[in-house]
């Protein structure tokens, strides 16, 4: 089969051998070389060039061709593991090598096209915004902390408390306690505050009497704290959580200011 190819020059016989496999649509791994070795003779005979670096190159190839061709006529040659030595198997790995670094360079090219399209300039921004640093509450930061700290150890201390319940005794029955209103709470809670001072949160938790209690004590320091009568405080990150009572003054002040700041 005869191929008249039209194309003026090529980058080496590498890429003629990929033109013609393309242009005929061979299997790469698995090349007609007496075809191939035909129309890649044909070509050699129409080059019209009289650098000989660049024609042995093309004359190398050709020899490799035919040396190709000639051990394919012959009996085929066997490894040490006893599988077919196929004589194209060097010249295919070649060829794969060869497309991915013409292809690489093709993306290299429209890169730079690309880039040079692009233009670059220094940041216009200014100082005064980029030296702006957005100002940080920590006493807002640290609120949110004491709280999601509070009912962490809450809910530890309620997973406790269901621990304790005795599977067997716990379907005799159910005695009734009388209900404990949030007022109540809040007033033992002064009593407790004034008479301790500065107390573990989880310490007033295992003092309670049941579930119930335990619900309405954390509801009662929750309270106390949002009128400023407690405070919690807690000095290391995973330290226990220690509540404060405020002295009157104290309260008076830090809800005077807060009403300020509402107001």
């Amino acid at each position: 089969m005869a191929l008249s190819v039209k194309i003026e020059s090529f980058e080496g016989p590498l890429d003629l051998l990929l033109h013609l496999i393309d242009v005929n649509k061979f299997n790469i791994f698995d090349i007609p070389i007496v075809e191939i070795t035909a129309q890649y003779m044909e070509y050699l005979k129409s080059m019209e060039t009289e650098d000989l670096n660049v024609m042995s190159e093309f004359l190398v190839m050709a020899a490799t061709l035919l040396e190709i061709k000639a051990k394919m006529l012959l009996p085929a040659e066997v490894d040490e593991e006893g599988e077919e030595i196929d004589p194209r198997e060097d010249l295919v790995q070649k060829l794969l090598e060869y497309k991915m670094y013409k292809y690489m360079s093709y993306e290299l090219k429209d890169r730079l096209s690309v880039s040079g399209k692009v233009l670059y300039k220094d940041p216009t921004i200014p100082e005064e915004v980029a030296k702006y640093e957005q100002p940080v509450d920590l006493e807002e930061l640290v609120g949110d902390l004491t709280l999601t700290r509070l009912n962490a150890i809450f809910q530890s201390l309620m997973r406790r408390q269901n621990d304790k319940i005795d599977p067997i005794r716990s379907k005799f029955g159910q005695i009734e306690q009388e209900e404990v209103s949030l007022d109540e709470k809040m007033m033992d809670l002064r009593t407790y505050a004034q008479e301790h001072a500065t107390f573990r949160f989880s310490e007033l938790m295992r003092e309670q009497k049941g579930k119930i209690q335990m619900i309405v004590t954390f509801l009662a320091v929750l309270e106390l704290m949002k009128t400023g009568e407690l405070t919690v405080v807690q000095e290391h990150l995973f330290d226990d959580m220690m509540i404060e009572a405020l002295e009157p003054e104290e309260t008076r002040d830090q809800t005077g200011t807060r009403a300020e700041e509402i107001g």
